[in-house]
């Protein structure tokens, strides 16, 4: 992992983000690039593209970077590579552009929890972010202090395009020294019988990995319960799942599951887009 995108608002949320983006880096010798994003009325950016921005804009915007200099130089950023960036542009597109532009390996994002309502950046901008992302997008929920992932969840269909994503999921795993959890949700309209479901899960794992795993298959009315239940059950840290992202097809699972886990989850959520 060589560089980390932290979109931030100054909010708290976000500086959870931030403190979780900094534990992560220095455990895999990554950079971070912190980004606050105007997302400003139309009106504001006609202003600015036509040279004579209004004096609130500039007031914002001035702000803005001398917070995000501030931030920069926290004790948080100890022996790590910061750099900054502020761009005009609407908040969920403006974070993936940025992620592309500059090679992320992962953008950390901040959450309200488990409301379904407050999520960072007002609702659905989180959620379009984990849709469209070609990087990894790490969803924190709570307070992000003391971030160890004793107990990961990779929940997953097991088909083969989950190999890659698997793989990336193991490199975290090996980075934090996690107990791994493969899940497999069985529901009424997508049953299969526990043989069936173990072989598929053994001819997953055929020559990807010897690494010690708990194999789990669990029941429930759907996916996303399914999922929540287990990981409380399991107490565990981080539920990790990947996305079919912007294909615009329905999403894995034959849901947005990945959006209503980081939308409802009370644990922090890792999404990965399929290639």
């Amino acid at each position: 992992m060589k560089k980390i995108l932290v979109p931030t608002d100054f909010s708290t949320q976000a500086y959870n983000a931030i403190k979780v983006a900094a534990c992560i880096a220095k455990k895999g010798d990554a950079e971070i690039l912190l980004l606050h994003i105007l997302d400003l009325p139309q009106q504001g950016n006609d202003s600015i593209n036509k040279g004579t921005p209004a004096p609130e804009v500039m007031f914002f915007k001035n702000a803005a970077e001398e917070k995000l200099r501030e931030l920069a130089l926290s004790d948080l950023f100890q022996g790590i590579k910061v750099s900054t960036s502020l761009i005009l542009d609407r908040t969920a597109y403006g974070v993936t552009k940025t992620a592309e532009t500059n090679k992320a390996d992962l953008i950390v994002m901040g959450s309200h929890g488990a409301s379904g309502a407050k999520e960072y950046f007002v609702g659905s901008n989180t959620q379009k972010v984990v849709r469209t992302s070609d990087a990894p997008v790490l969803v924190i929920k709570g307070e992000g202090d003391d971030f160890n992932v004793n107990d990961l969840v990779f929940a997953s269909d097991f088909t083969d395009n989950m190999k890659e994503p698997f793989k990336k999921i193991l490199r975290l795993h090996q980075m934090f020294d996690t107990k791994l959890h493969l899940l497999m949700v069985n529901t009424p309209n997508s049953f299969k019988p526990t043989h069936v479901a173990e072989q598929v899960l053994e001819d997953f794992l055929e020559d990807i990995t010897d690494t010690e795993y708990d194999l789990s298959i669990y029941n429930d009315l759907t996916v996303e319960k399914g999922i929540l239940n287990f990981s409380k059950k399991t107490n565990a840290d981080l539920i990790t799942i990947a996305t079919h992202g912007r294909t615009g097809l329905a999403h894995f699972f034959n849901g947005s599951i990945s959006e209503d886990l980081v939308n409802h989850s009370p644990i922090s959520v890792l999404t990965i887009k399929i290639d």
